[in-house]
């Protein structure tokens, strides 16, 4: 099967980018939504990484840590599809993953600053995601402004 590009656009223009003279239908998976979904999807691995690396190595020590950052690397997988994803019900889905997140990071991180015993071990979101440079705490703060300035229109395909 021959491909035949249009001319003056490159492969991944032609795959991903709007038609000639077009705009996105899905503007949360363009420009800086593109970032956001990215960040998402390196939070996703590097907590996925570090539970699944304790929970296998050194459950024992901290249980509740290592299964809230097991819980946390699942939220942000579930956050980086839906981000990722074009439509009014995957735009829904990112928004409750994404509030969920909020909450996680606000509860966790208030649960370990006054129940430190509770947190032997760090997890992603105790004390707002201190070890992760406070970006749990800020990142669903980004994500949320951009669900709201990317949300779909009323009367838009998928709205």
């Amino acid at each position: 099967m021959t491909h035949h590009p249009e001319p003056g656009r490159t492969r991944l223009q032609q795959r991903f980018g709007p038609r000639e003279g077009g705009v996105r239908a899905d503007r949360k998976s363009s420009g800086f939504g593109r970032l956001v979904v990215v960040v998402y999807a390196v939070f996703s691995l590097s907590a996925g990484v570090r539970s699944l690396y304790q929970i296998l190595t050194d459950f024992g020590a901290a249980p509740l840590p290592y299964l809230l950052s097991a819980f946390a690397a699942a939220v942000y997988v579930l956050a980086t599809v839906a981000l990722a994803r074009p439509g009014a019900r995957w735009h829904r889905v990112a928004v409750a993953a994404v509030l969920v997140e909020l909450c996680g990071v606000l509860g966790v991180g208030l649960l370990s600053v006054l129940a430190p015993q509770l947190f032997p071990e760090a997890s992603v979101w105790s004390h707002f995601g201190q070890d992760y440079g406070y970006v749990p705490l800020v990142l669903p703060l980004v994500g949320l402004a951009w669900l709201w300035r990317s949300r779909p229109r009323a009367g838009a395909p998928g709205a």
